[in-house]
């Protein structure tokens, strides 16, 4: 950089996003001829549904090509509106959504309008990786609650009481949750909702709650709650906080979706209309289209990664030092590699030390050519995130290649 020229001070300690790193690094070596099995991948291996690309196909020759509300087209605001009363019994007018160029740009608007500088915004590890990242640069400060594998990787009312303090003004909860898979009941979240209530109506401070959804659709023998249909009070405090990429495959599309108070969603508004403005026009149609889509259409997906799920967890039950814990939902495995932490292997006729899951991703990329995500980037090294969203044949090999190499380190 020229002498002088310097960038923003919000820019120290934010990290890159390792998943994207990692899915970059896996495309680069495939576009080498490299021959790599990518498990890293957060998204759908499904095409997106004919009646949406048919859609988007109609609104590209009716020339539906100009700027829109930055709020969205009021017929999505509607779908949206009607898919959370259908799906999850929540009451959002059209002008309490907001629809954003993803779910991660929903998010990002509300730590702009909600957090100031100093606040702090509890996050749950394992976490995903943007969440910590973005509070940062929204001049928050986040604040980890360890969420351990021997409860479930979930959090308990009495480690949420006990995180509160007069600065707290956010509690963000991912369920399904990305790294892990974990679903939260309607009951557990009920007894953390309380705990926020109980907090306000003792002085304690107003915490907000977003609540990630995006994977609402793929769970596995659980059933989902959002968290703003437990209670009034949840309701009032509560960002739902969705989108398309995940059930419905259209991850390249970027369209997103947030529900809340009609204050917090005008402030938010206000943040997107300075930064990108309405989300694509022709992507906005299409997703009103998606959203009419049964969930019976659905289900081959989903029955897709559940079958996935139950043959990578046969296959890692075979690793000796291996640990997980089956997840519930998203398309994620969360596989706990400790044991093979300072463990020595030879690399170019030199010894090379194992010391986090870092290392562990790049020794498995050598030596069994298949790219995994180090858990150090989700908060929680000693754990690679092993995404089951390819093909059964990739799932299978890459899965089995792991459990050789890991083998291979005794």
């Amino acid at each position: 950089m020229s002498a002088g020229l310097t960038l923003s001070s919000r820019l120290k300690g934010v990290l890159e996003s390792s998943t994207l790193k990692m899915n970059a690094l896996a495309r680069e070596l495939a576009a080498k001829g490299k021959k790599v099995i990518n498990l890293t991948a957060g998204e759908p291996d499904f095409p997106v549904l004919e009646p949406v690309k048919d859609e988007a196909i109609a609104a590209i020759r009716a020339d539906f090509s100009k700027y829109t509300q930055v709020s969205g087209i009021p017929e999505l605001r509607k779908g949206i509106s009607a898919k959370f009363k259908r799906d999850n019994g929540l009451e959002y007018a059209q002008d309490a959504v907001l629809v954003s160029c993803g779910a991660k740009q929903s998010i990002f608007n509300f730590l702009l309008a909600a957090v100031s500088p100093g606040d702090e915004v509890i996050i749950l590890a394992p976490y995903w990786v943007s969440y910590p990242e973005m509070v940062k640069l929204a001049g928050g400060v986040p604040v980890i609650l360890d969420a351990p594998q021997s409860a479930g990787f979930k959090i308990t009312p009495v480690q949420l009481q006990k995180a509160l303090t007069r600065k707290t003004k956010v509690l963000v909860l991912n369920s399904p949750s990305n790294p892990t898979g974990a679903v939260y009941t309607r009951e557990e979240q009920a007894a953390l909702a309380r705990v926020l209530e109980e907090a306000a109506r003792s002085g304690g401070p107003g915490v907000w709650v977003v609540s990630d959804e995006i994977y609402e659709k793929l769970v596995y023998g659980v059933e989902f709650a959002s968290f703003a249909s437990l209670s009034e009070d949840a309701f009032r405090r509560t960002l739902t906080v969705n989108g398309f990429s995940k059930a419905y495959a259209m991850t390249g599309w970027r369209l997103g979706y947030a529900a809340g108070p009609r204050d917090l969603i005008a402030a938010m508004t206000l943040v997107q209309g300075q930064s990108t403005s309405g989300a694509a026009s022709i992507v906005q149609k299409a997703a009103v289209k998606a959203l009419e889509i049964p969930d019976n259409e659905l289900a081959p997906m989903v029955e897709a990664f559940r079958r996935r799920r139950d043959r990578m967890s046969e296959i890692f039950s075979r690793c000796n030092k291996c640990s997980f814990v089956e997840p519930q939902g998203a398309f994620y495995l969360f596989l706990n590699v400790e044991r093979f932490a300072g463990r020595t292997y030879n690399k170019d006729g030199k010894p090379e030390v194992l010391r986090g899951s870092e290392d562990l991703a790049f020794y498995l990329l050598d030596r069994s050519q298949v790219v995994t995500v180090a858990g150090a980037g989700f908060g929680a090294d000693g754990y690679l995130r092993i995404s089951f969203a390819m093909s059964d044949a990739d799932v299978e090999e890459g899965a089995n290649r792991i459990v050789k190499a890991l083998d291979s380190l005794g």
